[in-house]
C-alpha cells in the first residue's frame, strides 16, 4: 500500500509562486514514476508533470506549464515537488500527485492519468488577477 498525501497548496495572486510537496510513505518510492495532474471545475483531468525513478532519463512537463513549472523528487525522504512559477488564474485547480512503478522507457504512457495506480487527495492552487 503506498499513501501520497499533497501539501503546499493556497491563494497566490498571478505571477506569483508556490510550491507543493508529496510525501509517499508505504512504498519503495526511489522505483516510482511521480507526477502532478490537475483538474479544473468542469474540465477533464490534465497532465502536469512527471519524473522517472531514474533521474538521469528526463522530465517532462504539458505544453501549458513549460518554461514555468519545475518537477524534482528527494528519494531520501521520499517526497516529490512541483515549483510553480509565474502562475496564471488559469492555473487554477486541484493539484493531485500519482505514482506508478514503470520506466519511462520507449513509451509516453505517463501522461495519461489512466496509466496510475496511486494518487494523493488532492491541494487546492487558486491563482488570482
Amino acid at each position: 500500500q503506498v499513501q501520497l498525501v499533497e501539501s503546499g497548496g493556497g491563494l497566490v495572486q498571478a505571477g506569483g509562486s508556490l510550491r507543493l510537496s508529496c510525501a509517499a510513505s508505504g512504498g519503495a518510492f526511489s522505483r516510482y514514476a511521480m507526477a502532478w495532474f490537475r483538474q479544473a471545475p468542469g474540465k477533464e483531468r490534465e497532465f502536469v508533470a512527471a519524473i522517472p525513478w531514474i533521474w538521469s532519463v528526463s522530465t517532462d512537463y504539458g505544453d501549458s506549464v513549460k518554461g514555468r513549472f519545475t518537477i524534482s523528487r528527494d528519494n531520501a525522504k521520499k517526497v516529490v515537488y512541483l515549483q510553480m512559477n509565474s502562475l496564471k488564474p488559469e492555473d487554477t485547480a486541484i493539484y493531485y500527485c500519482a505514482a506508478e512503478a514503470r520506466s519511462f522507457y520507449g513509451s509516453s504512457w505517463y501522461l495519461n492519468s489512466n496509466e496510475y495506480t496511486y494518487w494523493g487527495q488532492g491541494t487546492q492552487v487558486t491563482v488570482s488577477s
